[in-house]
């Protein structure tokens, strides 16, 4: 069941348990997906005299339970979790055994305080890099408090399940059988959507900053690590730390590494800051920038911030189409990750929205799963690559359209037809299908900053060659500037360039 090396990586992991651990199986050898449940979990019992398995029908099937001899965890994987989930497992694992989860001791109290019983199932496909995040996060909070339970489900093996719960993006999560969440969510986002967020009162007692970031993506963690480094006072505030990497799966033009993936590199991005003294204000969302005696920043939570100087490096998120019933099914049927969402669009025809390389790349993946593609390009040409245009017009399952506006999208509790314009003959067309993916690029997050830091018509911040914007002590850097190139390996170098811009601002003022 377990490839070569992710057998050497688990027996390595293995050797960390503290505490012996039982398996708790509930499967069906006779059935394909219970035999196959039931082998991985024997495969991972015989690496470790540390493990045991018991059989239960106390959980959900094909699945295990990973316990404590004589505790419940509360932590259940229902199907495989393997891909990118079999780090979820290998945590589990070792954190159940009584090694403490890596978080903050803030996270550590807040999590412990609940005292209303919570189960959380989330649903996930394999080749979602986004769902370990949530997974492991709900896992941590099961460990560490018995009010608290949680089941990974892999949608590969729920199917019927995944349908009649109107499942269409993953991780989907519930809680106590009411949707909770779709999409991407930290440990700290689940805890603020649970039980509230800490108010402006948290942050009363800080003193004033030398370089304040707003934006926790490649540009702002190399902006705060540059200034950091030169012992002044620096913060960062962070909605999500990461940024666009986040939903990035392959890295292949980051020098000096050959691959890498976007969340491994995100995870490595905070670490990195964090091993400096950085105060780290993550889910915190600045609404307004003033410049008065020392620059202020007010926060969604009405805090207000003051630093000397401060980098706007607040990235960019994907552009909408603005068209009617985008909003509504957004995750019922309207998705903007291939790699996530492609599995539950199996057999299923489809709609990639976007000519460019984003669209076409998604497009020519989705091909090898679902039924059948359609590309709609505004434009009379396709404007991706060519290598990647000739891939896609290789495939008989794919359908291009050029020339064309898309409308509007229609269902009922979901996607069920997109209606397109005809550009030249003006007629309108409809197309049915179960799903939209939407790739027409991005937008940079500047809507707060009107009337106070000066923007191009497109709402790019614009900056001088040192990163200052218009409004003194002021800087910016990466996707949500005027920089005409938007590169990983290019934000990290402009969030380096408006760090040493503020250090240098500082000292001459």
């Amino acid at each position: 069941m377990l490839e070569e090396n992710l057998k050497t990586q688990l027996k390595q992991y293995l050797e960390l348990l503290e505490n012996d651990i039982v398996l708790r199986l509930n499967a069906d050898i006779n059935e394909t997906n219970g035999k196959k449940v039931h082998d991985f979990v024997t495969e991972i019992a015989d690496m470790s005299a540390k493990i045991s398995i018991e059989k239960t029908t106390a959980i959900k099937s094909p699945g295990f339970s990973v316990d404590q001899k004589d505790t419940i965890s509360g932590i259940v994987f229902a199907g495989l979790p393997l891909g990118h989930e079999f780090n979820s497992l290998v945590l589990a694992l070792l954190q159940v055994s009584g090694r403490a989860p890596k978080i903050e001791a803030e996270l550590k109290e807040r999590i412990q305080s609940i005292r209303q019983p919570y189960h959380f199932e989330t649903y996930v496909s394999l080749t979602c890099h986004n769902c370990p995040d949530v997974v492991q996060a709900l896992n941590i909070m099961s460990v560490l408090n018995q009010n608290v339970s949680h089941t990974m489900i892999e949608g590969g093996m729920f199917q019927d399940e995944v349908n009649s719960r109107g499942v269409m993006a993953v991780p989907t999560v519930f809680v106590n059988d009411e949707e909770f969440s779709s999409g991407r969510m930290s440990l700290e986002e689940i805890l603020n959507k649970l039980i509230g967020q800490a108010g402006s009162e948290a942050f009363e007692e800080k003193d004033p900053y030398d370089v304040l970031v707003v934006g926790g993506g490649p540009a702002g963690a190399s902006a705060a690590i540059y200034a950091a480094r030169k012992g002044i006072r620096t913060g960062i505030l962070a909605e999500k730390f990461g940024g666009q990497p986040l939903e990035t799966l392959g890295i292949e033009n980051f020098i000096g590494t050959t691959y890498t993936e976007g969340p491994k590199l995100a995870a490595q991005l905070e670490e990195h800051v964090k091993s400096y003294p950085v105060d780290v204000m993550k889910t915190q969302k600045a609404i307004k920038i003033a410049k008065n005696e020392l620059v202020e920043v007010t926060l969604e939570n009405g805090a207000v911030l003051q630093s000397k100087t401060v980098v706007l490096s607040t990235g960019a998120r994907w552009r909408s189409l603005g068209i009617p019933g985008e909003e509504t099914f957004k995750n019922k049927g309207i998705a903007y990750c291939p790699h996530c969402d492609g599995p539950l669009f199996a057999g299923k025809k489809i709609a990639v929205v976007g000519g460019g390389n984003s669209g076409i790349e998604a497009a020519i993946d989705l091909a090898g799963v679902v039924e059948h593609v359609t590309v709609l390009e505004f434009l009379p040409e396709l404007k991706a690559d060519k290598v990647l245009q000739d891939k896609l017009y290789s495939l008989d399952n794919v359908t291009v359209l050029t020339n064309v506006e898309t409308k509007a999208i229609y269902g009922q509790d979901k996607v069920d037809s997109l209606a397109y314009m005809d550009r030249d003959t003006q007629e309108v067309l409809t197309l049915e299908l179960a799903g939209v993916f939407i790739l027409i690029g991005l937008v940079p997050n500047t809507e707060w900053l009107e009337g106070s830091v000066d923007r191009t018509a497109r709402g790019e911040i614009i900056v001088d060659k040192q990163g200052a914007t218009n409004l003194p002590g002021v800087y910016a850097a990466g996707d949500c500037t005027d920089s005409v190139y938007k590169q990983i390996i290019i934000a990290m170098g402009s969030g380096a360039t408006a760090a040493l811009g503020a250090f240098d601002y500082i000292i001459r003022h």
